[in-house]
């Protein structure tokens, strides 16, 4: 059976904001780090720590609600996404974000555009 990791990660946060937990655990990657600090970085999450073996993220609920109302995986295992700086669109009308792996690291889909750099599309949140 072929796990994706990434999906896993969104789903569990996912799961975790729709019984209102105030954090969830997550095995650790460099790569997931790395997303996360995106999601940190746009306030969809307040904060994460990390340990020996997970990541525990601590959610964001402004004003009673979950910061993330719609979390959706692009690229998978069995097909990945790729698109040029020119094709990056943005996520309801700008109000979300899309998560872009590019040679320069892991990053927003409107820092991709500012750089003009392409790459492999993650997720989209909002």
């Amino acid at each position: 059976m072929i796990t994706d990791p990434i999906s896993d990660m969104l789903t569990r946060i996912r799961n975790a904001q729709m019984v209102k937990a105030k954090q969830t655990r997550i095995p650790t990657s460099k790569f997931k780090l790395a997303v996360l600090e995106v999601l940190k970085n746009s306030k969809y999450i307040k904060n994460y720590k990390t340990s020996k073996k997970d990541i525990i993220v601590e959610l964001e609920y402004p004003f009673t609600k979950p910061a993330i109302s719609k979390i959706k995986t692009i690229s998978k295992p069995g097909l990945r996404i790729y698109k040029s700086s020119k094709k990056i669109r943005k996520v309801l009308q700008g109000f979300g974000i899309v998560i872009i792996s590019t040679p320069q690291g892991v990053m927003t889909g409107k820092q991709a555009k500012q750089k003009n750099l392409g790459g492999e599309i993650i997720c989209e949140v909002y």
